[in-house]
C-alpha cells in the first residue's frame, strides 16, 4: 500500500503566512521612495506616496515637495492606508482563527469578505497615484513607475488571492481540520 494524498491540516498556516508577506511588502511600499523614479537630465527625480524629491545631477541635496498639498495625494495615502490597515486587522483574525480550536472556521469567510474590501481600498489607491500624478505634475524625460509601487501592487495581488481562498476554505473545512480519513491508493506489484 501506497499512501498519497495533500496533507491541508499541515498547511493551514500558509495564508496567514501569506498575509504576514503582503504586510511587509505593504510596508516597504507606504516606506519606500521609489513609486516614480527619473534619471533624466537636467533632474533627477525620486517621488513616493508622501512627497515628491527633485535635484540636478551635480547637486547632492534633494529638493522635496509634500504630496500631501494635493487633494488627490492624500486621498492616494488615505486608500492606500485603509486598505492596509484593513489587510493587517485580517492578518491578526486569521491567526486567531487558525489558533483557537472552537473558532477555527467561524469567520473565515468574513476574513475573505473583509480581504476583498481591503483590495479594493488598495487598486483605489494605487490607480490614483499614477494618473493624477502624471497629469498634475510637470514630467520631463523619461520618468517609471518603480519598485515600491511595484511591491504596492504585489500586496494587492497577494491580498486578492487570500480573499479567494478564505472564502473557498470553509469548503474544504474538514480536510484542513483532519477530520476524513486519509486516502489510500493500493496498486498491483510493486
Amino acid at each position: 500500500m501506497v499512501r498519497c494524498g495533500l496533507a491541508c491540516w499541515r498547511c493551514r498556516w500558509l495564508l496567514p503566512l501569506l498575509l504576514g508577506l503582503a504586510i511587509i511588502l505593504g510596508i516597504i511600499a507606504l516606506a519606500g521612495r521609489g513609486w516614480l523614479e527619473s534619471a533624466s537630465y537636467p533632474y533627477v527625480r525620486q517621488a513616493s506616496l508622501w512627497s515628491d524629491c527633485m535635484k540636478r545631477p551635480e547637486d547632492y541635496n534633494w529638493l522635496c515637495t509634500s504630496l500631501m498639498n494635493y487633494s488627490w495625494g492624500r486621498a492616494a495615502a488615505a486608500t492606500f492606508l485603509v486598505g492596509f490597515i484593513i489587510l493587517c486587522i485580517c492578518f491578526c483574525l486569521a491567526v486567531i482563527a487558525f489558533s483557537i480550536e472552537i473558532l477555527r472556521f467561524n469567520f473565515v469567510r468574513g476574513i475573505g469578505g473583509l480581504l476583498f474590501l481591503a483590495a479594493a481600498f488598495l487598486i483605489i489607491g494605487l490607480v490614483i497615484y499614477p494618473v493624477m500624478f502624471t497629469e498634475d505634475i510637470p514630467l520631463t524625460g523619461a520618468n517609471m513607475f518603480s519598485w515600491a509601487y511595484g511591491f504596492g501592487w504585489a500586496t494587492t495581488i497577494i491580498v486578492i488571492g487570500c480573499a479567494f481562498f478564505f472564502c473557498c476554505l470553509p469548503n474544504w473545512e474538514d480536510e484542513v481540520l483532519g477530520n476524513i480519513k486519509p486516502l489510500y491508493y493500493v496498486g498491483e506489484g510493486v
